[in-house]
């Protein structure tokens, strides 16, 4: 169980910290269900009531610094997930994005990157579809990278980047 304070990865919400845990202070909820009260770190004046006992949203701590780092080293090493079916690559995003797992949203940056531009070479543009997966998988990804590594979010394709041509 977290505590009051403490800053966790909330579903495809990303970053949010702990205000409160109690029941809903609403006159309808339940007296007896225990909820986390989350405000994203990146829209404070939004309020998320997640019940403590929640299966089907993941609810996690933050990477570490070391891990962050480890995983930006990892991202040429990193596979795209290629899958021919409209639908069923649509699935595998949602599905990603759900799971919270850094890698898979890596996984998601960089096969709708390189979809993009092989679509670009042949003069199509990208589909609506692919761009909003991208969007918010860049959202989650870089969200959390940045409160870790103390940096703006917008600053982190940059140093990705960077870090990456580093490596080679």
């Amino acid at each position: 169980m977290y505590c009051v304070g403490d800053i966790v990865i909330y579903g495809t919400q990303g970053i949010c910290k702990v205000d409160a845990i109690g029941p809903l202070p609403m006159s309808f909820a339940d007296k007896k269900r225990q909820y986390y009260t989350l405000r994203p770190y990146y829209s404070p004046e939004m309020v998320i009531y997640a019940p403590v006992d929640n299966q089907t949203i993941v609810m996690r701590s933050p990477l570490t610094r070391e891990q962050a780092e480890d995983l930006i080293a990892q991202i040429p090493s990193i596979e795209t997930a290629w899958i021919v079916n409209e639908k069923e690559r649509e699935v595998q995003y949602r599905q990603a994005l759900h799971t919270c797992n850094c890698r898979e949203l890596v996984k998601i940056i960089k096969t709708l990157y390189n979809r993009k531009a092989a679509r670009a070479q042949r003069g199509k543009r990208g589909t609506a579809v692919d761009e909003r997966y991208f969007r918010m998988a860049e959202e989650q990804l870089y969200g959390e990278l940045a409160y870790v590594l103390g940096m703006e979010k917008s600053a982190m394709p940059e140093y990705i980047a960077r870090c990456i041509h580093e490596e080679a």
